[in-house]
């Protein structure tokens, strides 16, 4: 197990060093001068080029560059050109709308996914097969922007039941901020439950087909000790590999969500942060987002063990 972690550890290393000189590169290329952005119409061009010197782009890209990684290896983002703060800081206060909507999310993402998964391999090719097969078609197929748009029409103006954007005044409770979250995390829970149907559908009819399932069966128990014990387990490696690539992809896929509620999570700041050109907060915002994605990976790949206590044994 040791050897594992020492070697997922590394390969991690590895893809983050790249995230970030990918991420580097193709902020400095994008168009646009953020000192610009930064002083208005109104800068001289001496003004600029202060500016340019105060904030360190004068420098060449490469020095640019080992100056960022010293930083970030001393657990610090740099400094936000626009809100004047540290991007940890902005990170931090933003970072709770985007947790807890991802958590709700993947939660609505799983009830639906996989039960509707389930059945639909359990009546394989009959009626309930067909109207769940299609619906994870159309979850697949539908625009978040658009679902989203309709639940606000519906459920926030025309019934009222829910606030159509926002996320409380600074001293609301728990129970309003989930109350503000319900809708978008609707949004992103019932069109990620698709990807979740067709996995565990997939997952539960191989595993229906093993002869361990028909012994089972022979020796006289329960369709449903049969379909929890025996099949549900023994699929669960490839659906929870893929409930928690969702959740990886709902922290840093909520950017058209949270713009749509105006939420404002980390999602929105990066959305600023690229109309601004604030280089140093888009570099650590998806530098986090990617270091969060590469230890949701290792942490499938330790839940694996505790699944499928086979996987163990092979990997010892």
């Amino acid at each position: 197990m040791l050897h594992f972690l020492v070697k997922r550890l590394g390969g991690a290393v590895v893809v983050l060093a790249l995230v970030a000189v990918l991420v580097f590169l193709l902020t400095r290329l994008a168009s646009g001068d953020p000192v610009a952005l930064l002083l208005g119409d109104q800068a001289t061009a001496a003004d600029i080029a202060a500016a340019r010197v105060q904030y360190g782009l004068d420098k060449p890209l490469a020095t640019q560059f080992v100056l960022w990684i010293g930083q970030v290896l001393q657990g610090n983002l740099g400094q936000s050109l626009f809100l004047q703060m540290p991007v940890t800081h902005a990170l931090l206060e933003r970072a709770e709308p985007t947790m807890f909507l991802a958590l709700f999310a993947v939660s609505i993402a799983a009830l639906i996914g996989v039960p509707c998964g389930m059945a639909a391999a359990v009546w394989r090719g009959s009626w309930i097969d067909q109207v769940l097969s299609t619906i994870a078609m159309l979850g697949a197929s539908i625009p978040s922007f658009w679902f989203g748009l309709i639940l606000i029409q519906v459920f926030a103006v025309h019934l009222g039941w829910f606030p159509a954007s926002g996320y409380g005044d600074p001293d609301a409770s728990f129970g309003d901020r989930l109350q503000h979250l319900l809708l978008p995390a609707l949004v992103l829970g019932v069109l990620n439950s698709a990807l979740i149907i067709r996995f565990t559908r997939a997952s539960v009819l191989d595993i229906l087909g093993e002869d361990y399932v028909r012994t089972a069966r022979a020796k006289g128990l329960g369709e449903s000790v049969v379909l929890v014990k025996h099949v549900l387990r023994n699929a669960l490696v490839p659906v929870v590999t893929v409930l928690g690539l969702t959740l990886a992809l709902m922290i840093g896929g909520t950017v058209v969500t949270e713009t749509v509620f105006n939420l404002p999570g980390v999602g929105n700041l990066v959305v600023r942060a690229v109309l601004r050109r604030d280089y140093p907060v888009i570099q650590g915002t998806l530098l986090v987002i990617a270091a969060i994605y590469v230890f949701i990976n290792l942490a499938i790949d330790l839940l694996y063990t505790v699944v499928d206590p086979r996987i163990r044994l092979e990997g010892q």
